[in-house]
């Protein structure tokens, strides 16, 4: 394929940052989504640090720590009063340039990313429709339904399904999406509302014995989102609105609503499919796996998985890297899938479960034992990495090799800070291999990194890089996502051209 083209279907912020990423990489892309318009309403409102870090590399991290709102504290809410409030500043503080929990919904965030790609020359193709696709060993042949109902023959080197829970991409590869659903219906709505827990820009969550409702603020002032259960409340005309549920959050939030901008009603699936390719297809995002809101993950997992095949299909559609490196894609994000279900699945079922011992727990233990835990160092410093993704990992990848200090082959590099505003991961904007030494490299090392044509990063060291696990002197080989490829401790120029050539991967490739 002389111009080689990547179709993605779907343009939530999978396939939107899929898109951006090919298109910085300097590959053609068409994205298209069977819907009219963007999402206006939406449930996804956390964005991680690992997320900003990747954003980072494309020079989308600012624009989203602008649009978004910094969490200072969670407050715990029962029978009406403030039981407890946590402190969040500088939970991950030292691990990462984004040491905060931020929240910005969905519909803003990809409106966001819909005008960068644009700025990129690239389109969302509204109201088409991906039918049917076809693959053989030298493409895909996909039929797309376009505006006026017409049909279209698309010609691809890969298609990316990021089409969501029902995915059209994943129903005609035939795999399947095991799970299920909670019990349970579930509400979010966006409201301007006054109050104590509107005023003060916080996260605030009300516990019950039988019922939850979170409140989550926006940046407009007065703005928040709400989202709890529908516990006990009779449908009417088949259809629940915000009056048949807002007594529970006036009550227990003491809010004073002014307006109700969207309410939705929803229920919560937990399914991982069995598979995230079939041939030259793959799925990332709700199109390979749904979950509980709990945490914040869902939405930041689909973008992971989208940065960590764009780089793979970049590199092996510009001549750089053998077709098996796609092979690494599914070892690689479907582990991290399955535990995150487990994981989000023994939460979800702590908030939301009903009976006595439940509702102990949660308006009894949680609002003494949390805060007390909050000021334990090590405590914070857990809670944050596992809900920013800093510490998802590639450890078992067939891409990760050696250990050197306590980083190993598939670790996320270290952010070590610099000074005057500088850190180690600037160099990552490259979105491109590279090597990173901490301390002292050999000439050979040069010459070797010469010869690959990969840029070497010499830092000198500085006692905080010993506290982040990395060694002096050793050699890190950096992916294109940040992650080490490649952890020698004897700075082996050898190791690093046995690497490439045992693995088909070169560094080169121009992008925009």
């Amino acid at each position: 394929m002389a111009d080689p083209l990547v179709l993605i279907a779907g343009a939530g912020p999978t396939g939107l940052v899929l898109a951006i990423w090919l298109t910085k990489l300097g590959v053609k892309v068409r994205i298209v989504d069977k819907a009219a318009e963007p999402g206006t309403t939406s449930r996804a409102l956390a964005v991680q640090a690992r997320t900003l870090e990747l954003y980072h590399q494309v020079g989308l991290d600012d624009a989203v720590v602008a649009g978004g709102v910094k969490i200072k504290h969670i407050n715990l809410w029962v029978k009406g009063r403030r039981a407890a409030r946590v402190p969040l500043e500088r939970t991950g503080e030292g691990l990462t340039p984004y040491a905060f929990a931020l929240i910005y919904p969905q519909d803003a965030h990809e409106r966001l990313l819909i005008e960068r790609l644009a700025s990129l020359g690239v389109r969302v193709e509204r109201r088409t429709e991906l039918l049917r696709f076809t693959q053989n060993d030298a493409g895909v042949t996909a039929t797309l339904r376009r505006p006026d109902g017409s049909e279209e023959i698309c010609q691809a080197a890969y298609l990316a399904g990021c089409d969501g829970a029902a995915s059209t991409v994943r129903g005609q590869l035939g795999i399947e999406f095991p799970g299920g659903t909670y019990t349970g219906l579930f509400y979010v709505a966006d409201i301007e509302a006054k109050g104590e827990a509107v005023a003060d820009k916080d996260l605030h969550a009300d516990l019950e014995e039988a019922d939850f409702i979170l409140l989550f603020p926006l940046k407009q002032q007065g703005h928040v989102r709400l989202v709890g259960t529908v516990r006990d409340v009779p449908e009417r005309d088949g259809k629940l609105a915000f009056e048949d549920v807002k007594g529970r959050a006036l009550e227990h939030l003491r809010l004073n609503v002014e307006k109700v901008n969207w309410f939705s009603t929803y229920r919560v699936h937990h399914r991982v499919a069995n598979r995230f390719r079939g041939g030259r297809a793959f799925l990332l995002g709700d199109a390979a796996h749904i979950h509980s809101p709990v945490g914040g993950q869902g939405m930041n997992t689909g973008i992971g998985d989208a940065v960590n095949l764009a780089w793979k299909m970049a590199a092996v559609l510009k001549g750089n890297a053998h077709a098996k490196l796609l092979d690494t894609y599914e070892p690689e994000r479907i582990p991290f899938a399955r535990r995150l279900v487990a994981t989000t699945d023994r939460g979800f079922t702590l908030v939301t479960s009903r009976g006595g011992l439940a509702g102990v727990v949660r308006t009894r233990i949680v609002p003494f034992v949390f805060p007390l835990l909050a000021r334990l160092g090590a405590f914070r410093r857990l809670l944050f990495t596992t809900v920013s993704q800093t510490t998802v990992n590639y450890r078992d990848s067939s891409l990760s090799v050696g250990s050197a200090g306590k980083v190993q082959g598939g670790d996320r590099l270290p952010w070590i800070p610099l000074g005057s505003g500088e850190d180690n991961f600037a160099p990552l904007t490259s979105v491109d291999w590279q090597v990173h030494v901490y301390g002292e490299a050999g000439s050979g090392l040069r010459e070797a990194c010469a010869e690959a044509r990969i840029p070497l990063h010499v830092f000198a060291w500085q006692p905080r890089m010993q506290h982040a696990g990395l060694q002096s002197g050793a050699v890190y080989l950096v992916r294109p996502d940040g992650y080490v490829a490649l952890a020698d401790p004897r700075a082996d120029p050898e190791a690093l051209r046995r690497y490439f050539r045992e693995r088909g991967v070169h560094r080169g490739g121009s992008h925009a």
